[in-house]
């Protein structure tokens, strides 16, 4: 099974775009997509209202996705042409609550695209991608954490934007391909050919 993983330094800088964009690319992976997101205090991982009801069995909740009316981030996935595709909420820092339910449904997928920075601390994908926005001045901890293990780095044209993370730089990847993209374009045939050379990669090295 192949396994793709897409994060991001912070929200809104296209991550979802990018899953949607490798599934309907490449369809004949008959995907099995998930999105994840960590609610903080207070929210609800039911369904991520307030609520005061953060007990364990609130630590997280798997929804499969039904709706292709393409509303939502996972209904999205479907439009794109995902087989199957998962809302995964947690609270924040209880991913490995969910975990269980995650891998289940990873061993009857064909193959998984995932949304997610903080599902590396669980699994080793076949090809992990970071989106990185230099406008958006927010850089998530987890996506810090993981920036060493990108194999590559999908990066918004400036347009005159500098990126002001302090001690962070993209200059310490000096080995990993940069993909420059404008939306709502995302994914380039670069990125496409990329992911599939990872994957068949992979693929041979699985081979007994």
């Amino acid at each position: 099974m192949a396994i793709v993983a897409i994060g991001g330094h912070s929200r809104n800088v296209g991550k979802t775009s990018v899953v949607a964009g490798l599934i309907a690319k490449l369809p004949a992976y008959n995907w099995t997509a998930f999105k994840l997101t960590q609610f903080g205090h207070g929210r609800c991982s039911l369904n991520g209202k307030p609520c005061q009801c953060e007990t364990a069995d609130h630590a997280w909740a798997i929804t499969e996705e039904k709706d292709r009316a393409g509303k939502s981030d996972s209904s999205r996935f479907l439009v794109a042409g995902a087989k199957h595709a998962f809302w995964v909420r947690t609270a924040q820092g209880k991913l490995e609550k969910a975990m269980p339910g995650i891998r289940r449904r990873l061993d009857e997928a064909e193959n998984a695209i995932l949304e997610s920075n903080s599902i590396m601390k669980f699994i080793q994908p076949d090809v992990y991608i970071s989106v990185v926005d230099p406008a958006n001045e927010d850089f998530k901890s987890s996506a810090y954490q993981f920036l060493g293990r990108a194999d590559a780095i999908i990066l918004h044209r400036s347009n005159g934007h500098e990126a002001k993370w302090p001690g962070i730089s993209l200059d310490t990847l000096p080995d990993r391909p940069v993909f420059l993209v404008e939306p709502p374009e995302y994914v380039s045939t670069e990125v496409v050919e990329f992911v599939e050379r990872r994957l068949e990669a992979a693929r041979l090295t699985r081979v007994p």
